[in-house]
């Protein structure tokens, strides 16, 4: 029995990373990347990510890396960029999927 129930624990354990825009005083999530349930590929992939890891008041566009556990989102790390940093964030995460998804799986 504990053996299903850490099966179930790690069947629903999901990764993303949210792009947020801030609007007024707060951040609007405008855009998600989901990317599975394996934690060595999301960490590594988030780590690829260009930026920096000082988010404050001037902050425009953030990246949060978020783990959800049984459906509660867990924040695991932010940084904020630029709008060139992102494009290139988007164009690195994409490649990163496809090659995952298609190639080291297999």
């Amino acid at each position: 029995m504990f053996t299903d129930i850490c099966v179930k624990l790690v069947a629903e354990t999901k990764f993303h990373i949210e792009l947020n825009i801030k609007t007024g005083e707060d951040f609007t999530r405008y855009g998600k990347f989901t990317l599975g349930n394996s934690r060595k590929f999301a960490s590594s992939l988030f780590q690829k990510m260009k930026g920096n890891k000082k988010v404050d008041e001037r902050t425009i566009l953030q990246l949060e890396f978020v783990e959800t556990r049984n459906n509660l989102p867990v924040n695991i790390q932010v940084i904020s960029c630029s709008l060139e940093q992102l494009a290139e964030n988007c164009k690195t995460i994409t490649k990163e999927i496809f090659k995952f998804a298609n190639l080291e799986k297999n």
